[in-house]
């Protein structure tokens, strides 16, 4: 398995801590709106990924957070808490707010076929640890109290900046959009872990602390609940591109300043879904749902397939045109694989199976080449060889690609009965030469919507839809 490491800069061999087990973070969402499929790009890849080192054969153990307090609107340190936003925009409680969309980011994430990670932890539930993590970097003199807060002192660190290509001067007010002078850092890099008088005239969710009331900062969550479930080492950390910094920059910082120690080898980051004004953003209110798409009549599914065509390190345009093109395609191979079940009968071809389970693994192993993955998928379907061996391929791709390709299909008996006798009859006329007879068959079934190819080991069928 070949994964590139935005913590190296290049491609590396993935090698475990543990042999045969991965422990694997994903920064989950911020509950005060629906995700948009932007977001559920991220998510997508985070699944292939988890679900190919499964299919290698790795143990894997998956953790994600949910951001229910914390998350400012500047994703530094600046603006008013997303949560608290979300609850003015609709007369609601905080904890309203996250239940309704916790509850609706997952309902999107089964639209999906998106598994649910194995530990699902809110940031709410965690504030006993964030305590102790900023008492222990106080102690290290990693932290320090300024005008009611809590800052984590970066000019500790002398590699602050390993994850991304930053200097310090591009965090001098003016020098970089998003960057505001605050007199009560030492250094404009520092990040808070603890607010109290200084942001929440308005927050609902505070907490009584050693410093005074109030709630931590974003970028402590991650650290935290990391460790209470996986422990002091990690082995891969994923999420969007936009959360290299300053949210996995001030990880690693807190993390390893806490630890003493390195905490994660692998940061495994996915390029932005753009759409024609560029990112897709809630911010702006340019920002589509699955329920959008569902809405304009496409299947959820449809869009999943849309983003195995592009590499997950590449940013993706979309556009409506591009997504019908994709459903088509999906809906179109869905078709051939129903013609497959069909008529499933014969033995399973061993060699066959090993051959292109072989090559759908090393296009996954290539640093999660799903394209070149769907490519093998169409290969196997090109083959000269029984439904059987093509149906036992599939259904072992579709447990990484996860397309329900092989749904429950409700067969009629009697339809595939009739088609199969056509089959015979038009063979009988062929072996007779009455190639006008053959021809006739085909177009008859054509009209009827049943398309007949001839293989070298027989004639099968698809049903095209209506």
């Amino acid at each position: 398995m070949k994964l590139y490491n935005t913590l190296s800069g290049k491609i590396e061999p993935f090698v475990p801590l543990e042999e045969g087990k991965v422990k694997m973070y994903t920064c989950g969402p911020t509950v005060y709106h629906y995700a948009h499929i932007g977001n559920l790009r991220n998510y997508i890849m985070e699944d292939i990924l988890e679900k190919t080192l499964r299919y290698i054969g790795y143990e894997v153990t998956r953790v994600m957070n949910i951001t229910d307090v914390g998350h400012l609107s500047s994703d530094a340190d600046t603006g008013e808490d997303k949560m608290l936003k979300g609850a003015k925009r609709e007369h609601k409680t905080v904890l309203e707010i996250a239940d309704l969309y916790t509850k609706a980011f997952f309902q999107d994430c089964e639209k999906l076929n998106i598994k649910y990670p194995d530990i699902v932890s809110p940031a709410t539930s965690h504030i006993a640890d964030y305590i102790k993590m900023i008492e222990t970097l106080l102690a290290k003199g990693y932290a320090y109290e300024s005008q009611g807060n809590i800052y984590f002192d970066t000019s500790k660190l002398d590699d602050y900046y390993q994850l991304t290509n930053h200097q310090e001067d591009d965090l001098v007010v003016g020098a970089r959009a998003g960057v505001e002078y605050d007199d009560s850092k030492r250094n404009q890099a520092d990040f808070v872990l603890w607010f109290t008088k200084s942001k929440f005239d308005d927050q609902e969710l505070k907490w009584d602390s050693p410093w005074g009331i109030g709630y931590p900062g974003w970028h402590i969550e991650c650290s935290c609940i990391s460790m209470c479930h996986l422990g002091e080492t990690l082995d891969i950390h994923c999420g969007g591109v936009d959360n290299i910094f300053p949210h996995h920059t001030n990880e690693i910082a807190q993390s390893e300043a806490y630890l003493g120690h390195k905490w994660c080898n692998y940061w495994v980051h996915n390029e932005h879904l753009n759409i024609a004004s560029g990112k897709m953003s809630k911010s702006t209110g340019e920002f589509i749902t699955v329920a959008t798409l569902e809405e304009k009549g496409f299947d959820p599914l449809s869009y999943r397939f849309f983003c195995l065509g592009s590499h997950y390190r590449k940013q993706l345009l979309f556009h409506y045109e591009s997504l019908e093109s994709a459903a088509k395609a999906y809906q179109k191979l869905k078709q051939r694989v129903r013609g497959l079940l069909l008529d499933s009968s014969g033995e399973v071809d061993s060699k066959i199976v090993f051959q292109y389970d072989r090559q759908f693994q090393e296009a996954l192993m290539d640093d999660l080449n799903t394209a070149n993955a769907c490519t093998v998928l169409y290969d196997v379907l090109k083959l000269d060889c029984n439904n059987a061996t093509k149906l036992d391929l599939i259904r072992k791709f579709d447990s990484v690609l996860s397309l329900s390709l092989l749904e429950t299909v409700e067969v009629d008996k009697n339809l595939e009965q009739y088609i199969l006798e056509q089959i015979a009859k038009r063979q009988e006329a062929k072996e007779q030469k009455d190639f006008a007879t053959a021809d006739r068959i085909r177009s008859e079934l054509l009209k009827q919507g049943i398309v007949l190819r001839d293989t070298r080991v027989g004639t099968t069928y698809e049903i095209e839809e209506k």
